[in-house]
């Protein structure tokens, strides 16, 4: 058996050619153009983001990191390969010295599609143990994983034994500290690296939520009486797909009862004229950065009721007072307290949070409601370069319908401002 599988490193003058991609085919190169919308500079991004998860290993005295969520993977490299599939398969994984290499193991024949990454500097087929690979020999495959991780640390650790590790199956660790490894949690720190963006990345952002708007005006225009709330998601799929967008996360859609309460699916339930449509697009977008806009519309056939005018009047109030609110140096707690408050019939159907985090997908931190805050709430401080998604989910208890409004919102120096640009009418004029 090969136990060390060949590595690969790539002759610089052939970065540039390896990932040369046509982008004249994807409608949103256009829409950027007219929206004036430059491209961002990826390079920036990729040195920014991997500077700041090295000074975060550093400031924990830590030999380097073992990435194993895609996220962060995706966030320390910008490699991508078959994303979804990859979450709950392990088959991806990388390892970046605090002060050294920086490898990805790549899914079997997939080491040149990193070709083009600079920062990599080198690139290994990966040594799967799950039990789907490796079958009734998964711990003898686990040791050998475990001694390659354990090379690299004593190679490039300084003679630290620390290794801040994200997301590891108990078979892996047990492996990993069978070779003297001693294991630390890693989310927190890949959570702090991600939580403050480069100017490059709202660049990137920016076009990203241009993209999902675009697709999202598609998704209006074709909302009709006697289609399927599926049929309805099909087109948010089908044109964010073709400007560029990764996956959508969630299906997150629902139409006149099943709007209150929230987070049922969408479903075959044939839209009525009047009914309130209600989505989230949970879509992860062009390069990476994710797009998260909710929006509620009457579906074309009748007008809205005063009761659903009421109900959205409120998610309008709640998101304007709460983005008015927001500033750099409020802590989290003094927001809660003095976050929209909501009428006690609609309390027992809030949000589960006031806001989160957003970038490469839906990320720290969060802000909690009042009467959520002993149970959940922490205490951070807005700081400029933070990006907010601002919730607001009204439903009485008991309702038949209800709004969700969700807006995208990055913290500067001197406030906030607002990413998204789609209309929150009810009836919107697109």
């Amino acid at each position: 058996m090969n136990v060390m599988p060949h590595s690969r490193r790539i002759d610089p003058s052939r970065r540039a050619a390896a990932h040369t991609l046509r982008t004249d085919g994807n409608p949103a190169e256009a829409e950027w153009a007219e929206a004036g919308l430059r491209a961002p500079d990826m390079d920036l991004i990729r040195g920014y983001r991997l500077d700041r998860l090295r000074a975060h290993l550093k400031a924990e005295d830590v030999s380097g990191i073992l990435l194993g969520d895609m996220m962060n993977l995706r966030y320390a490299l910008d490699a991508t390969n078959m994303q979804i599939w990859c979450m709950h398969n392990a088959v991806r994984y990388g390892f970046v010295a605090t002060e050294g290499p920086a490898i990805l193991w790549d899914f079997h024949g997939c080491e040149h599609l990193s070709d083009h990454l600079p920062l990599i500097s080198e690139r290994r087929p990966a040594l799967s143990y799950m039990h789907m690979m490796a079958g009734p020999r998964e711990p003898e495959i686990a040791a050998l994983w475990a001694r390659e991780i354990a090379d690299l640390v004593r190679a490039h650790g300084g003679g630290s034994r620390r290794l801040a590790v994200d997301v590891l199956d108990p078979v892996g660790a047990a492996a990993l500290e069978a070779e003297g490894i001693e294991i630390v949690p890693a989310l927190r720190l890949c959570d702090e690296a991600r939580k403050i963006k480069h100017r490059e990345e709202i660049v990137a952002m920016r076009r990203a939520i241009h993209a999902t708007e675009r697709s999202m005006a598609a998704m209006w225009h074709a909302l009709e009486p006697g289609m399927t709330e599926n049929q309805l998601w099909s087109v948010l799929h089908g044109e964010s797909i073709a400007r560029g967008a990764e996956w959508i996360e969630t299906r997150l859609l629902a139409s006149g009862p099943r709007t209150n309460p929230w987070f049922a699916e969408c479903a075959d339930r044939v839209i009525q004229a009047g009914d309130v449509v209600a989505f989230d697009t949970d879509l992860i977008g062009p390069y990476g950065y994710c797009a998260d806009l909710s929006r509620s519309w009457i579906t074309p056939g009748r007008t809205p009721t005063d009761e659903q005018r009421r109900l959205h009047g409120h998610a309008v109030d709640m998101i304007a007072h709460n983005i008015e609110l927001m500033r750099p140096g409020l802590s989290f707690e003094e927001f809660s307290a003095r976050s929209y408050a909501l009428p006690d019939s609609m309390i027992g159907q809030r949000y589960s949070v006031v806001m989160h985090g957003v970038g490469l997908c839906d990320e720290f931190p969060c802000v909690r409601y009042p009467q959520d805050w002993e149970l959940y709430g922490y205490d951070y401080l807005f700081e400029p370069g933070m990006v907010m998604c601002v919730e607001a989910y009204i439903g009485e208890d008991g309702g038949h319908e209800g709004i969700k409004i969700e807006r995208q919102v990055l913290v500067t120096e001197s406030g906030t401002e607002i990413l998204d640009d789609f209309p929150l009418d009810l009836v919107p004029e697109i």
